[in-house]
């Protein structure tokens, strides 16, 4: 892990960048970092640390062995942040609007999504996809 780049295409190494954060060494302090780490979480088939990041009373609904089924037949190719608001280490709430490649079935996909995030007792989590 030390000397591969990172998915979230930060151009870091995942050591440096997302890999503390899927290990459980270090938490998001913003929530564009917990979005990316996300992302590598589906890249890397960290299936626990997207269930461990879900607003927890959302948590209930999540199916990880279909999640898992899902990232692991998809070849993901790439992220693109497009805007952020909020979110920042001080902040309680915030969106990311990303973009993010994957091919399904020999078809390149783009799943562009509006995320919110809320942080609970220092912690950042994923709460839902809102509309644009």
């Amino acid at each position: 892990m030390t000397t591969d780049i990172c998915p979230c295409g930060s151009g870091k190494t995942l050591a440096s960048c997302c890999g503390p954060f899927l290990s459980g060494l270090a938490n998001a302090e913003t929530a564009e970092a917990l979005m990316r780490s996300r992302y590598s979480a589906y890249v890397t088939l960290n299936i626990s640390y997207l269930k461990d990041t879900l607003w927890p009373k959302n948590r209930t609904g999540f199916d990880e062995t279909a999640t898992m089924q899902w990232a692991r037949e998809n070849h993901w190719t790439g992220l693109t942040v497009l805007q952020v608001r909020g979110g920042e280490a001080a902040d309680r709430e915030g969106t990311v609007l990303f973009e993010a490649k994957f091919l399904a079935a020999g078809k390149l996909h783009t799943h562009r999504e509006l995320s919110r995030f809320r942080k609970k007792a220092g912690h950042w989590y994923y709460v839902e996809a809102i509309p644009e």
